[in-house]
């Protein structure tokens, strides 16, 4: 019997009914459940960790004839994010807390006391693009109760039947079809999630690829073309967000006016959507990393940008801190 535990890449296998059963093919999709259910991409990896491990201590337990592994996976996942999320705060973006800024100058103090939702690095999962991962279907979640959360991620997105989840939640098929119908109630009022398109889409490309353009450029005019009219425009974990092309674009004057125009960008994708690192100018002439931002794309112009200045999202990203406009590839 083997029993190994790691993050990311590395083989665990479980041993059940002195039959060997990997576990590794779900480890994956384990880390996109545990985020949709805390936010969080570094706890999620944690949270699949304890995971493995309670699974190892319960093969004794397992019985093939009653569950799937995939199932019995599920339950213990469900059952440890349960328990992490007891008495937790949700995981909020700026736009859930309160009404849009009006003041493109107000200051940019961060709330570092609040336990900001984090973005979803696609790179380091092999979960693939999937749209029930996008940012602002993730922070709709976090306004629910848990278990809700967990009946609407199980049901809806991971289409496990009533009778399954009532299995993993330990409760009733009634309770389930009850807790399901609550969920869609509070997310009755969570529009557009159906129109983002994904980001190798051409049209999508070809947005952000002009989007680059004009920020690379210090190009505000050119940036503020690009923008639906009610554009988003969010920064966790400053508090503050602003909607509308003009306090976007009067926001984004500040930023150069305060940074510097030579700025530098690479492409990625977040949460299955279009994002970008942006690497501010320094006195010395190299280039800092400065934000992480995710787009929403639809209908041809950006709807929404979360701008994320938070050193541990950038850790998660895998991003360098510094770069040498000469050594500058953003293919890289």
């Amino acid at each position: 019997m083997t029993k190994r535990f790691g993050r990311v890449g590395q083989v665990v296998a479980v041993a059940c009914d002195d039959r060997g059963v990997d576990i590794e093919p779900f480890r994956g999709e384990l880390v996109a459940y545990c985020y949709r259910m805390v936010g969080s991409f570094h706890e999620a990896e944690d949270l699949v960790q304890e995971t493995m491990l309670r699974a190892w201590r319960a093969r004794d337990k397992y019985d093939s004839t009653r569950a799937s592994v995939r199932t019995w996976l599920y339950r213990i996942a469900t059952n440890v994010c349960l328990t992490a999320l007891e008495g937790r705060p949700r995981r909020p973006l700026p736009s859930g807390l309160g009404a849009a800024s009006t003041d493109p100058g107000a200051p940019l103090t961060p709330a570092l006391d609040v336990p900001w939702l984090q973005p979803f690095p696609d790179a380091r999962s092999d979960v693939g693009v999937r749209a029930d991962l996008r940012l602002a279907l993730v922070a709709a979640v976090q306004f629910l109760p848990p278990r809700q959360r967990a009946v609407l991620v199980l049901r809806e997105v991971l289409q496990f039947s009533a009778a399954e989840v009532a299995v993993q939640l330990d409760t009733t098929v009634p309770a389930v079809n009850s807790a399901l119908q609550r969920a869609r109630t509070a997310f009755a009022d969570v529009g557009g999630i159906d129109e983002v398109t994904e980001p190798d889409d051409p049209e999508v490309r070809a947005v952000i690829e002009r989007y680059v353009r004009a920020f690379e450029a210090a190009d505000v005019p050119g940036l503020v073309r690009l923008l639906a009219r009610d554009a988003v425009l969010e920064m966790p974990p400053v508090p503050l967000w602003y909607r509308g092309t003009g306090d976007y674009g009067l926001f984004m004057r500040r930023v150069f006016d305060l940074r510097g125009t030579t700025w530098a960008v690479r492409t990625l994708t977040a949460n299955g959507q279009p994002a970008l690192a942006a690497y501010a100018p320094e006195p010395d002439g190299g280039l800092r990393l400065h934000t992480l931002q995710v787009f929403t794309v639809t209908g041809g112009q950006i709807a929404r940008n979360v701008v994320f200045a938070d050193p541990v999202v950038f850790e998660t990203f895998v991003l360098p801190p510094k770069l040498s406009l000469d050594e500058f590839d953003p293919e890289r």
